[in-house]
């Protein structure tokens, strides 16, 4: 999996920290406020989106009277002390960036997820020196599935696509990383589960632990 690999560029839900939950429950307590159900198509709707991009469509499907910003605002009070304090990483994260830096490869985060809630994960985390440089949706023209993300990851990181291998738990976000002509990995995550025979059929390889990479007990797809 990493031979002639430069750069590991990773998504953060799901795949580097186990969080997807966090955002089920926001959804469900922010529409909440607003006398909204959450309805059975948001997900798949929104899945991939730029944490601006989800906002804006949020300010438009509900007819949300609050700013973008201010829309973006409340979500990240309602997320802080989940992501500094309740969500665990994925296993084997830590040894496997050890792995990685110690071999001189690149290392960036590709997030549709919003910056602070990224830094302050990664911070209380103790991994954030692990990784050169981040990138999120919201700084590129399109989300996920579109490459953009991961393409101006390499660009950022000076590493040819080619080079590049791509860490991803939902299928829109391997879409994206195959688009942009690099190998993908598919990471196990308990929300993703009903997606994990078509993440099978899209990535390269598939895992359910970081420790399979550097045990070789990996799927090769």
């Amino acid at each position: 999996m990493l031979e002639n690999k430069k750069a590991m560029i990773f998504d953060l839900d799901g795949t580097l920290v186990d969080s997807m939950w966090v955002w089920d429950q926001i959804d469900i307590d922010y529409l909440g406020r607003l006398g909204y159900e959450v309805p059975q198509d948001l997900q798949p709707a929104i899945e991939g989106m730029g944490f601006t991009e989800v906002a804006v469509y949020f300010k438009e499907r509900f007819h949300i009277p609050d700013s973008i910003e201010e829309i973006k605002k409340t979500w990240q009070d309602m997320a802080m002390e989940q992501y500094c304090y309740k969500i665990p990483l994925k296993p084997g994260v830590c040894d496997f960036l050890n792995y990685v830096k110690s071999q001189g490869m690149k290392t960036a985060v590709a997030s549709s997820n919003d910056r602070k809630l990224i830094e302050s994960a990664l911070v209380c985390h103790g991994i954030r020196e692990y990784f050169d440089c981040i990138i999120t949706a919201c700084e590129v023209k399109k989300g996920k599935p579109a490459p953009d993300v991961y393409l101006e990851a390499a660009r950022r990181l000076q590493t040819d696509p080619s080079e590049c291998l791509v860490f991803e738990d939902i299928v829109p976000g391997i879409l994206a990383g195959k688009s942009a002509g690099m190998k993908v990995c598919a990471v196990e995550d308990d929300y993703s589960i009903p997606q994990r025979e078509e993440k099978r059929k899209t990535a390269d390889y598939y895992i359910r632990s970081y420790d399979e990479i550097l045990a070789g007990t990996y799927e090769e797809l």
